[in-house]
């Protein structure tokens, strides 16, 4: 199960905005592209466990902090269905 958490991960830190926003239509989330945007760039090249419950808890807080605590519940909610 590591390697697939280890993929997960990885894609995150290097996810773009426009595969967030296709991902937020796959799953019914709504996220702006400037939204989008500002996440793709706080995500890029860092290295993040989604699967640990304090560091996701910490990326959406800062995402939060970036784009607003509604799209930030939104992110939390496409997280857990990558971690399903």
């Amino acid at each position: 199960m590591k390697i697939f958490e280890s993929i997960i991960n990885h894609k995150l830190s290097n996810i773009t905005a426009n595969e967030l926003l296709k991902y937020g239509e796959q799953f019914n989330i709504s996220i702006t592209k400037p939204q989008a945007q500002k996440i793709a760039n706080y995500l890029q090249g860092k290295q993040i466990n989604i699967f640990d419950d304090r560091e996701r808890t910490k990326v959406i807080k800062e995402i939060a902090k970036i784009a607003g605590p509604e799209t930030a519940r939104e992110v939390n909610r496409l997280f857990l269905q990558f971690t399903k």
